[in-house]
C-alpha cells in the first residue's frame, strides 16, 4: 500500500496555533470533520482518519485501563482518546491518540461546565499510535513537544514493519526537550506499565501496518 502526502499553501490571519487553539482552524482551512488538525513545531498538519488496526491498538491500551479498574476499584485513571492538547507554552497544538489522566483531574475538568483543550499540566501519560503518515512527528516532533511541556510518560506504540515495538518514555527534561527510556517491549509481550500506573497492556494480535 502507498501512502501520498498532500501539501498546499495558505494566507492566514494569525498563526496556525492561535486559531487551533480558539478551534477555528478546521472550518479556516474547510477542512472535512473526519481529518485531524494539529499544529506541531508551529506548523498545522493534517492527517486521515486512522485504519482499523490503529483504532483496535488504541483501543486495546484503553481497556487494559479499565480492566485495572475492574481489578482493582480504587484505580485513579481516566483514558480520553483524540482530544485536544494545547501545548501554549511552546505554540503547539495536538490531538494525541489517547491520554491518561487522574480520576479528580477529569472530575475539576467536567465542573467547570464549558469545553476546552486538555493541558499538559493536566495529564500523566500521553499514548501515540504511529501511521505511515504520522510516525516521524510520532517519534521525534511531537516526542521533543511532549517532554518540553513536563509530561511525565510518554507511551509510543509503533507500527511502523521495520521497527515494530513498544517503548515508554519518561523523566522529561523540558530544558532540552528530551526523555529517558524506562521500557521496550516487541509486540506480543505484556507491556507493563510502572508506578503509579502498575497495570499491564497485552499486546498480542497486535501487527505491523500493512507495508
Amino acid at each position: 500500500m502507498s501512502y501520498v502526502v498532500a501539501s498546499g499553501q495558505w494566507v492566514l490571519s494569525e498563526s496556525p496555533y492561535a486559531l487551533w487553539a480558539r478551534g477555528e482552524l478546521d472550518e479556516h482551512l474547510r477542512l472535512p470533520e473526519i481529518l485531524r488538525v494539529e499544529v506541531i513545531s508551529g506548523e498545522f498538519v493534517v492527517t486521515p482518519y486512522p485504519s482499523v488496526g490503529h483504532a483496535v491498538t488504541v483501543s486495546d491500551v484503553q481497556e487494559a485501563v479499565f480492566r485495572a479498574e475492574f481489578a482493582k476499584p480504587c484505580s485513579r485513571w481516566r483514558m480520553a482518546q483524540a482530544v485536544g492538547l494545547d501545548l501554549a507554552e511552546i505554540g503547539d497544538g495536538y490531538v494525541p491518540d489517547l491520554v491518561a489522566m487522574t480520576s479528580e483531574v477529569e472530575s475539576a475538568i467536567m465542573t467547570e461546565a464549558k469545553d476546552r483543550y486538555i493541558r499538559p499540566d493536566e495529564i500523566s501519560l500521553v499514548a501515540e499510535v504511529t501511521a505511515p503518515f504520522s510516525a516521524q512527528n510520532d517519534r521525534h516532533a511531537k516526542w521533543n513537544g511532549y517532554a518540553r511541556t513536563g509530561i511525565p510518560y510518554y507511551l509510543l506504540v509503533d507500527r511502523d514493519p521495520r521497527q515494530p515495538g513498544v517503548t515508554l518514555f519518561g523523566e522529561p527534561n523540558k530544558a532540552e526537550g528530551t526523555y529517558e527510556v524506562l521500557g521496550e517491549w516487541k509486540f506480543g509481550e505484556v507491556v507493563r506499565l510502572p508506578k503509579p500506573f502498575d497495570f499491564e497492556i497485552s499486546t498480542e494480535g497486535w501487527n505491523p501496518w500493512n507495508a
